[in-house]
C-alpha cells in the first residue's frame, strides 16, 4: 500500500536578487526592492513529501531518520545563511523561492523518496517542486471582502430558499474570501524565476482583487448578474479573467482556490493543463454540518 508523507522543518536565511552583469539600476528595474544589499531574510517553511510502502510497524520511513537527513543536507546548511554564498547553485542561478525548491529536492532525492518538495518564503507565497526539470510551481494568496446573494431570478423565494437556504436572504450577506493563485513555468537559468513576482502580483490586483473588493458580486460585477456567484461560479470567473494576464507575464496558469469560508473552499484548473474534462468543473470542499 503506497502512502504519502510529509516532514516538515524550517530555517531561517537572508538573500538578495542581484545579478553582477547588471548594472545597480538594470538590476533595481528588475527585482526592485529585492534588489537592495546587503539583501533582506525570511523565516523558510519546508515541506518535504514522500512515498513509499508501509513496512511491517505501518511506516512509510522512520521520521526520526528522516529529520536527520534533512537537517544534514539541508536545514543545517541554510539556516542562518545568505543563500546567495552558501551553496554553489544560487551563485549560477538565483536564490529564488522555486530554484531554492528545486535545489533543495536535488540535494534530498539522492537519500529520500521524494514526491514534492513545498517551500513557504512566507505565509502568503510559496513554491512546489515536483522533480521536472526547471519546471516549478508559485503560488501566491491574498484576499477580498464582497457580498453576494445566491438566487435563480426566475424562481420565487421560496424555490431559491429551498435550493440555497439562508443564502438566498433578499439583501445578501458578506464574506472575507481568500484568494490563492498558481502558475507554473520554467524556471530561468540565470533569474531563477517562473514569472516576474511583481508582475503576477499586479495581475492578480488589477484584475480580481480591486474589482471584486468591498463589492456586492451580483450587481457590482457584470458577469453575475446572470450568472449565480456561488464559490464554484467565483473561482471559475477568476480563473478566465487571470489565464490571458499569467500567459502575458511569460507563465501559465494553473490552479485558483477560493476560500469562501474556514468551512468552504473551491479549486478550479486552468483549462489549459488537462486537469479538467470541462471549464465548468471543481473541487469543493465543505466541512461536515455545514
Amino acid at each position: 500500500m503506497k502512502c504519502i508523507i510529509n516532514r516538515r522543518a524550517q530555517f531561517s536565511a537572508s538573500h538578495r536578487y542581484c545579478l553582477p552583469e547588471l548594472s545597480p539600476a538594470e538590476n533595481a528595474k528588475q527585482f526592485g526592492l529585492c534588489a537592495q544589499a546587503p539583501g533582506h531574510g525570511h523565516n523558510y517553511v519546508l515541506h518535504v513529501l514522500m512515498e513509499g510502502d508501509l513496512d511491517e510497524y505501518g511506516m512509510v520511513l522512520n521520521l526520526s531518520d528522516v529529520k536527520q537527513v534533512i537537517k544534514r543536507e539541508v536545514t543545517s546548511q541554510l539556516d542562518f545563511s545568505y543563500l546567495n554564498d552558501v551553496w554553489a547553485e544560487f551563485q549560477e542561478t538565483l536564490p529564488t523561492t522555486e530554484n531554492i525548491a528545486r535545489v533543495i529536492w536535488q540535494r534530498l532525492v539522492p537519500h529520500l523518496p521524494l514526491v514534492q518538495i513545498q517551500l513557504f518564503e512566507h505565509p502568503e507565497l510559496w513554491a512546489d517542486y515536483k522533480g521536472n526539470g526547471m519546471e516549478a510551481h508559485l503560488t501566491i494568496s491574498t484576499h477580498f471582502s464582497a457580498a453576494h446573494r445566491l438566487a435563480l431570478p426566475q424562481l420565487t423565494l421560496e424555490q431559491n430558499f429551498e435550493i440555497y437556504g439562508k443564502c438566498a436572504r433578499v439583501n445578501g450577506h458578506g464574506h472575507n474570501y481568500h484568494l490563492e493563485v498558481t502558475i507554473k513555468g520554467e524556471i530561468d537559468p540565470r533569474t531563477g524565476m517562473i514569472a516576474d513576482l511583481v508582475k503576477f502580483q499586479k495581475a492578480v490586483d488589477d484584475y480580481v482583487v480591486e474589482p471584486f473588493d468591498h463589492t456586492f458580486l451580483n450587481k457590482d460585477i457584470p458577469y453575475f448578474e446572470k450568472v449565480v456567484p456561488t464559490a464554484e461560479n467565483i473561482a471559475i470567473h477568476i480563473r478566465d479573467l487571470l489565464e490571458e494576464p499569467i500567459r502575458e507575464i511569460g507563465a501559465t496558469l494553473y490552479k485558483v482556490k477560493l476560500i469562501e469560508s474556514p468551512n468552504n473552499s473551491c479549486e478550479v484548473y486552468a483549462t489549459s493543463t488537462g486537469e479538467l474534462e470541462s471549464a465548468q468543473q471543481a473541487t469543493v470542499t465543505r466541512l461536515v454540518g455545514v
